[in-house]
C-alpha cells in the first residue's frame, strides 16, 4: 500500500500540463511502452510489441471484450435546423433509449428528429442528469446504426469527428459484446498477432465485459475527489472466464488487468460470489486511500489530467509516482490518450 497524503484527495493534485502535439489523433504504426516495476522502482522504455518480455509465464491477462457501436447520428429537426443525437445504450426500457441530444433550440416532449434515410426519433423524457429518453420508428435500431451512424470518438481526437478509419481503429480485435460508446483503449494495442505471440510465450488470457458509458468522459469537477459521483456501468462474465480467473488466483499466478475497465470489473467482483452471465452494475471509484486487491498489475494508456482514470492509476502506485511517470512520458514524447502509447505497471 502506498503512503497516503491528504493532498491525494484534492482534484488540483491531479493536474498536469500536456503539449497538444502529444495527444494522439491516429494510432501509431508501432506503439511505445513504458514499463514500471513498483517492487524495484525500475522504469524501462520499450515498444508495446515486446510486452511479453516483462510478463512471467502463466501470467493471466484479463481483457474487456465489449464492442463499440456506432452511436452518433447527425440529422435535422422538423424546422430543418441541425440536430445531433448520441445514443448511450442499445438497451431500451419500454421502447425508450437513453441519449444525448444537441440542438440550438430548447427541447420539449414530443419533439422529433429526422435522420437519413428514414429514421425518426421522438423525445419522450427529459432527465435531471442532462440525458434524454427517445423512441424510434425502427424495430432494429442497432442495424440502422451499423449502416448509418458514426463511431463515437472522444472530443480530444479531431474534435470528435470520426471517419471510416475509426470504425477499424477504435475497436479491439477481440470485441464481441455490443454495448459501449467508448473503446477499452488499452486493448487496442493487442492485435491478433501480438496475442498469438503472448500465447506462444505462455501468457494466458481471460475475458470480461464492461460496457463503457458516456460517464468515462465525465470530468471530475469537485474540489475534493471523494465528493465526485462516479458513473455506473454494467458488467458481466461467463462461466469459462470466471473459472480461469478463479483458478489463476488459487494457483497464485500473476493477474494483470488490460485497461481500467477490466480492473473495475475485477475489483468490483473480488471475493464476491457473483453469478456468471448475470448483469451487475459498478460505480467503483479507485483512488489513493483505496487498496486495489484483485490484480498484480495493469496495462493502461496515459490519461487526461484531473480524470478518474488517472486517479485509478494513482491507486495502484501512488499519486506522486503516477505524476512522476507522466512527466517522464511527456519528456520522452510518449503519445497520450485513446490512440496513444501504453504503460505496464507491475506491482
Amino acid at each position: 500500500m502506498n503512503d497516503f497524503n491528504p493532498d491525494d484527495l484534492l482534484l488540483s493534485s491531479y493536474d498536469f500540463d500536456l503539449p497538444d502535439h502529444l495527444i494522439a489523433q491516429r494510432p501509431s504504426v508501432e506503439s511505445r511502452l513504458l514499463v514500471y516495476n513498483a517492487s524495484t522502482n525500475e522504469v524501462i522504455h520499450d515498444y508495446f510489441k515486446n510486452i511479453s518480455t516483462y510478463l512471467e509465464p502463466k501470467t493471466l491477462l484479463v481483457f474487456n471484450r465489449t464492442k463499440v457501436f456506432p452511436s452518433r447520428l447527425l440529422g435535422t429537426k422538423k424546422s430543418g435546423g441541425k440536430a445531433e443525437l448520441f445514443l448511450l445504450s442499445t438497451e431500451a426500457l419500454d421502447g425508450i433509449y437513453p441519449a444525448l441530444i444537441k440542438t440550438t433550440s430548447k427541447k420539449k416532449i414530443g419533439d422529433q428528429y429526422f435522420f437519413a434515410p428514414d429514421l425518426v426519433a421522438t423525445l419522450k423524457s427529459i432527465n435531471e442528469n442532462g440525458t434524454f429518453g427517445v423512441s424510434f420508428n425502427c424495430e432494429d435500431i442497432l442495424h440502422f446504426l451499423e449502416l448509418h451512424a458514426l463511431i463515437p470518438i472522444p472530443p480530444y481526437i479531431r474534435n470528435g469527428e470520426s471517419d471510416e478509419l475509426d470504425r477499424l481503429n477504435y475497436q479491439t480485435s477481440f470485441a464481441k459484446e455490443v454495448g459501449s460508446v467508448a473503446a477499452p483503449t488499452a486493448g487496442l494495442h493487442f492485435k491478433n498477432d501480438l496475442r498469438d505471440q503472448l500465447t506462444k510465450s505462455q501468457i494466458d488470457s481471460a475475458f470480461v465485459t464492461l460496457h463503457v458509458g458516456i460517464g468515462t468522459f465525465k470530468p471530475v469537477t469537485t474540489t475534493h475527489i471523494k465528493d465526485h459521483q462516479m458513473h455506473s456501468e454494467n458488467y458481466f462474465f461467463d462461466q469459462i472466464n470466471n473459472d480461469l480467473i478463479q483458478q489463476a488466483r488459487l494457483q497464485k499466478r500473476k493477474i494483470i488487468a488490460v485497461g481500467t475497465t477490466s480492473l473495475r470489473v475485477l475489483e468490483s467482483s473480488f471475493q464476491k460470489n457473483l453469478e456468471p452471465n448475470t448483469i451487475y452494475k459498478t460505480q467503483i471509484f479507485l483512488h489513493p486511500g483505496i487498496e486495489v486487491q484483485s490484480v498484480d498489475g495493469l496495462v493502461t494508456n496515459f490519461h487526461l489530467p484531473k480524470s478518474s482514470l488517472l486517479m485509478l492509476v494513482s491507486s495502484m502506485i501512488g499519486r506522486s509516482k503516477a505524476l512522476e511517470l507522466y512527466q517522464l512520458a511527456i519528456k520522452k514524447q510518449y503519445r497520450f490518450f485513446s490512440y496513444g502509447d501504453g504503460m505496464l505497471i507491475i506491482r
